[in-house]
């Protein structure tokens, strides 16, 4: 049988994020620029049953799956998808997985690995799964990495399409009235959602009524959002962007790399600019003014001046 290939983009949020695990909605959109890839070919010479991985980026190197510690990603991804296809010996495989999405950075880098590796075995052991099922793997495998996740990431992934979402709801793909051209900085601070999300966790639990008048604000932010794309009213977004960034310092999830960034892009001419993920590091989105071609060219050079370690310039539509 020929090898099977799956991709998987990666994803960033636009609004609504930490708020979003405690109920309010968060605006979410595929980025295309960077991809995780998941090949799957025939291991004749293996017993019945064996996946053997090679995934370069984290040292492994044609690795049984059974010899990685079981709370692994990796491993509970083969073990779930497995399961989920009713098969107890599959066929043998050997399994190379890359990806330029950077890790702990805020661009889904976890759910793109997992969701390439549900396609691409589910699809080369002969039952490609649909994607609700390979949603619902993928929240399993979230878990590992976040904790408690609000499950967007894994469902922006999937669905490789813009969307609204609210926790335990189905997700609601949404169409723009307008292409939007965001520019995302990475701070090259690795920050581990699943560390700030337990953080800002115990900190609503110490002061709830601020913490849920917060997440609430946040909440209102994304639903005037999703109105001014749907209309495409580009430069109405920009100072909504602005607000949830402000009321995620609030939180305590920003850092000074941040603060550098998005305010060399508010500089540079950005309609807003904030975090974007768990924060404390990672990536910051701008939105560039539209019908301006220069202007986005111009955002990430000012961010790179600033010290950004990467800049993607992405178009969503």
């Amino acid at each position: 049988m020929p090898a099977i290939t799956a991709k998987a983009p990666g994803k960033i949020i636009l609004l609504g994020e930490h708020a979003v695990v405690y109920g309010q909605p968060a605006l979410a959109v595929p980025v295309f620029a960077v991809q995780a890839q998941a090949v799957v070919s025939a291991a004749p010479d293996l017993p019945r049953g064996e996946v053997r991985l090679t995934a370069a980026a984290i040292g492994l190197q044609d690795v049984s799956w059974q010899a990685l510690p079981p709370d692994t990603p990796l491993r509970r991804t083969v073990a779930l998808t497995a399961q989920a296809l009713e098969l107890s010996q599959p066929p043998a495989v050997r399994v190379w997985i890359h990806s330029d999405i950077p890790v702990a950075a805020g661009l889904g880098s976890g759910a793109a690995v997992t969701v390439a590796l549900v396609r691409a075995l589910s699809a080369f052991w002969g039952h490609p799964l649909p994607d609700e099922q390979v949603n619902a793997l993928a929240y399993e495998v979230e878990k590992l990495h976040h904790g408690t996740p609000s499950g967007i990431d894994n469902t922006v992934v999937t669905y490789a399409r813009p969307v609204y979402f609210v926790r335990r709801q189905p997700p609601q793909p949404f169409r723009l009235g307008a292409p939007l051209t965001l520019v995302i900085a990475d701070t090259g601070v690795p920050a581990p959602t699943a560390e700030t999300v337990a953080d800002v966790r115990r900190a609503a639990e110490a002061a709830p009524a601020a913490y849920q008048a917060l997440f609430a604000r946040i909440g209102q932010l994304v639903e005037q959002a999703r109105e001014h794309i749907a209309q495409g009213n580009v430069a109405e977004l920009g100072p909504l962007l602005n607000a949830n960034h402000a009321l995620l310092q609030q939180m305590g999830v920003s850092c000074p790399a941040l603060e550098r960034l998005v305010q060399a892009a508010r500089a540079a001419g950005a309609l807003g600019a904030k975090l974007s993920g768990g924060g404390r590091g990672g990536n910051m989105i701008a939105l560039a003014p539209p019908q301006a071609p220069q202007a986005a060219a111009a955002i990430a050079s000012a961010l790179q001046r600033a010290g950004a370690a990467r800049v993607l310039v992405t178009a969503v539509r």
